[in-house]
């Protein structure tokens, strides 16, 4: 960064200015929107057999969330409770979100909704998706004449 001194009065206040405006955008409600929609985090991958999605989830409780799959979109629904402090109690710092929330993910393939499976451990979803058979790649057998 360079140096402000020196420079005109009127230069190094809209150096300040500059400095402001961006610590504003940094924190600002745009940034809160930004990490509210990429809540959960997930992690997808596939394989011939289907597609295992991985969430993490911390603080949610398996009864409070709801998970769907029509045509070949996921969708994860939930909530997460709020830290229960005491009345005299105030927050310093509130980073981790609460209240409800909702993903959903465009799938890259049909999967068979009916054999879909959810378990939880240790904060993180294991959503197993298994692929729809008429989609699954299948070995063609060269005749010879």
């Amino acid at each position: 960064m360079y140096r402000l001194y020196g420079m005109p009065t009127a230069w190094r206040e809209m150096e300040r200015i500059r400095r402001e405006m961006n610590r504003l955008f940094d924190t600002g409600p745009d940034r809160l929107l930004r990490q509210a929609a990429a809540f959960p985090p997930m992690n997808i991958w596939s394989s011939d057999e289907g597609l295992v999605v991985t969430a993490e989830i911390p603080g949610v409780n398996v009864d409070d969330l709801e998970i769907t799959v029509v045509n070949e979109t996921l969708t994860l629904k939930g909530q997460r409770a709020a830290d229960e402090i005491n009345e005299n109690s105030r927050y310093h710092r509130r980073e981790r979100g609460q209240g409800r929330f909702a993903r959903s993910i465009q799938l890259p393939f049909p999967v068979n909704s009916g054999e879909v499976d959810a378990n939880m451990k240790d904060g993180v979803l294991y959503v197993s998706l298994p692929r729809a058979e008429e989609d699954k790649p299948r070995k063609i057998t060269v005749k010879g004449s």
